[in-house]
């Protein structure tokens, strides 16, 4: 081996001088032996090391060459590694720096971990976060759990919640354990129809089967589910024909449970027991407004210190409350606490939204009112002939109000029905005919 004239004197540093020597013979104590592939055929290569330098940067290689029980080969084979990822590692060990990729960023994160090296840790789990998609979260969040990466694990969360129906249609999602499966399909806040879920779920189900040799199924893809998945997945929210064209022909379902599921859908009963008709709240909706007000009157409304605007409704079939609209005026600004209560449980409090709204020009059944829209950060399951308190508490200057209201409204093939609280001394004046609270935003 030719090795460069005074090559010491070319290099100032500390650190320079070091890399200088990584997977270098010069002065190297210790070879490492790992496999290297080239995707057609596996090789075996060869990196020299240094146990001094490896030592200083990992309390597991310092134990290994130093300890009680050192390692007295000058040839150690590592079977559980790649030649890439292994130099990787050295290169962080040898001068703080790394190039990672998506092929080698697995294995040098494991290695990491193996051999205790915190900051190139730190850098694996930056480069996943910085790289993370739709296409390849399913590859990372496995390895992220078994490693307890919690950053990490909860932005591969993040973008499964976004992007739900990219992410189960990626190669990762194919190879997934089923534990993984299960807390998919149970999360409250995935954006994707349940049709598509669930086509997600059976072509999982078609790849275990495939996987195993087995004939596929209906009857074993269930079984490969099991009733945990099964029953997470929210058949009562698809439409009818979705679940005759889509569900019916994967025959998962015994006749009798195909039978109560038309009756759902065909008399508007109950779900079949055991499966849930809650909408998962990433998904996206069109957004209906209904307005309870004939017209608006410029008059003052003033807001008194502490007394709250309230109004009490009911709908007849159920809907998704994503917030609420409320008057204002031009170039106003108004601090708002909004929550909504369920009469029925002991005014349960549902939701609570607060903050400082600016007046803009909304648009009105009958004309323009100028008002702000609040919108609550997840919408709440309304259900049909359950009466619900909305209190507002409004601090701001006075503002337009609403006059004529009505009793009730048909808005989107929905009946509103309002009312006004009993104790109108003790609110700041809103009713059924007059006040706040000009259009409820929803979804069907």
């Amino acid at each position: 081996m030719s090795v460069e004239v005074n090559w010491q004197t070319t290099r100032p540093t500390v650190r320079e001088r070091t890399k200088f020597l990584l997977n270098n013979k010069l002065f190297s104590d210790v070879k490492f032996v790992v496999r290297k592939s080239d995707g057609e055929s596996e090789s075996k290569e060869v990196i020299s090391a240094h146990k001094f330098v490896l030592s200083i940067g990992s309390p597991v290689f310092e134990a290994m060459f130093y300890g009680e029980l050192a390692e007295t080969r000058d040839s150690i084979e590592l079977p559980d590694c790649e030649y890439e990822s292994l130099l990787e590692l050295f290169r962080h060990m040898y001068s703080d720096e790394v190039n990672l990729s998506g092929s080698n960023v697995m294995g040098v994160l494991y290695l990491a971990k193996k051999y205790m090296v915190p900051l190139l840790i730190d850098k694996c789990t930056e480069y996943l976060q910085n790289n993370l998609d739709p296409s390849n979260v399913f590859s990372i969040l496995p390895t992220a759990e078994k490693y307890e990466e919690k950053n990490l694990v909860d932005r591969c969360w993040k973008v499964i919640d976004k992007q739900t129906e990219t992410a189960v249609k990626s190669d990762g999602f194919a190879t997934i354990e089923r534990s993984l499966l299960e807390a998919l399909v149970a999360r409250d806040t995935l954006s994707i129809k349940e049709v598509d879920l669930f086509q997600a779920v059976d072509n999982w189900a078609t790849k275990q089967c495939e996987k195993q040799g087995l004939t596929v199924n209906g009857e074993l893809k269930r079984r490969i589910l099991d009733e945990k998945i099964i029953k997470a997945i929210r058949f009562p929210l698809m439409k009818q024909e979705e679940f005759a064209a889509v569900v019916l022909q994967k025959k998962i379902f015994t006749l009798e449970e195909v039978t109560s599921f038309f009756q759902f859908f065909s008399l508007k009963s109950s779900p079949p027991l055991g499966f849930s008709d809650t909408r998962r709240s990433g998904v996206s909706y069109d957004i209906c407004r209904c307005s309870r007000f004939k017209s608006v009157d410029e008059s003052r409304w003033h807001y008194t210190n502490g007394l709250k605007d309230v109004i009490i409704f009911a709908v007849d079939i159920d809907i998704m409350l994503h917030g609420l609209c409320l008057f204002g005026r031009l170039n106003n600004h108004y601090t708002v606490t909004i929550e909504v209560k369920d009469i029925g449980n002991n005014l349960t409090r549902l939701v609570s939204k607060s903050g400082t709204f600016s007046s803009e020009l909304l648009q009105h059944n009958s004309g323009n009112y100028y008002g702000f829209e609040v919108f609550f950060d997840s919408a709440i399951n309304v259900k049909k002939n359950v009466e619900y308190r909305i209190e507002a508490l409004v601090a701001g200057p006075p503002s337009s109000r609403g006059y004529g209201g009505f009793a009730s409204v048909l808005s989107s093939g929905v009946t509103f029905r309002f009312s006004q609280t009993s104790q109108m001394q003790e609110t700041n004046g809103t009713n059924q005919t007059i006040g706040q609270f000009p259009q409820f935003l929803f979804s069907v």
